[in-house]
This record gives C-alpha cells, sequence and structure tokens, in this order.
C-alpha cells in the first residue's frame, strides 16, 4: 500500500489532482490506514496512471472515466471502447482543423509586420481600424 505521495510520483498526477478525481468520482476513495492517510493500491495507481495517459491524449474527464472503468471490468464491451475513441477522434480532427484555420488567419495578420510602420497593421485590423 502507498501514501497519496507515492500514488502521486508513480502516477505523475499531482497530489491535488488525486483529491480532485477522488472528490468527482471519477476514482473511488481509497481506503484509509489506521492514522487516517489513504493508502494506494498497486491497482489504484495503475488506475491513476491510465486516467493520465488517457488525459494525456485530450479525453475528457467523462470519457477517461468510463474508460477507466471499462479497463477494469471483467466483460468490457470493446465496443463501447472504440465508439468513445472514435468520438474522440472526430473531436481532434475538429481541432486540428480549427487551429489550421487560426494558422492562416494569423500569418495573414503578421504578414505585413516589421514593414517599419510606426502603427501596427497586425492590431489595427484585430480593432477593426484599417490603416
Amino acid at each position: 500500500m502507498a501514501t497519496i505521495g507515492k500514488a502521486a510520483r508513480q502516477s505523475g498526477l499531482s497530489i491535488e489532482t488525486i483529491r480532485f478525481y477522488e472528490r468527482s468520482g471519477v476514482v473511488p476513495k481509497p481506503d484509509r490506514s489506521a492514522n487516517n492517510r489513504r493508502s494506494y493500491s498497486t491497482e489504484q495507481i495503475g488506475r491513476l496512471r491510465l486516467i493520465r495517459r488517457l488525459r494525456d491524449l485530450g479525453f475528457g474527464l467523462t470519457d477517461a472515466q468510463v474508460l477507466s472503468s471499462l479497463a477494469i471490468a471483467p466483460n468490457a464491451d470493446c465496443h463501447a471502447v472504440l465508439g468513445i475513441a472514435q468520438s474522440h477522434i472526430k473531436t481532434v480532427r475538429s481541432k486540428m482543423a480549427e487551429l489550421r484555420k487560426f494558422e492562416a488567419a494569423l500569418v495573414e495578420l503578421t504578414a505585413n509586420c516589421g514593414d517599419g510602420r510606426v502603427s501596427c497593421p497586425m492590431l489595427a485590423q484585430l480593432c477593426g481600424n484599417d490603416s
């Protein structure tokens, strides 16, 4: 059994993040030792590590919670996992398309920067002032 500090180090999460996940029901609250300290099993630390990996991949907290629950379910539904992953892929692709649009807009806005003008054409355009 491990303390919350050791669980944090082994999972790659901060102590505050672990406490938040416990309060919000993302992970079950661990047992308490005789001195009332949280006591984490190897399995619980593994689940925290899995949630961190899912969050690193951009999964929302709800999806990470569902996927981590499916990971420990004896009869986990692979189709449910696939559905969540495919939905997340669509979200990631949508965000990537939006970021490409942002990039193009910034490239266009910055194209006139550095040409020696006293006023900044980028800021003027963003403010709606044509210079």
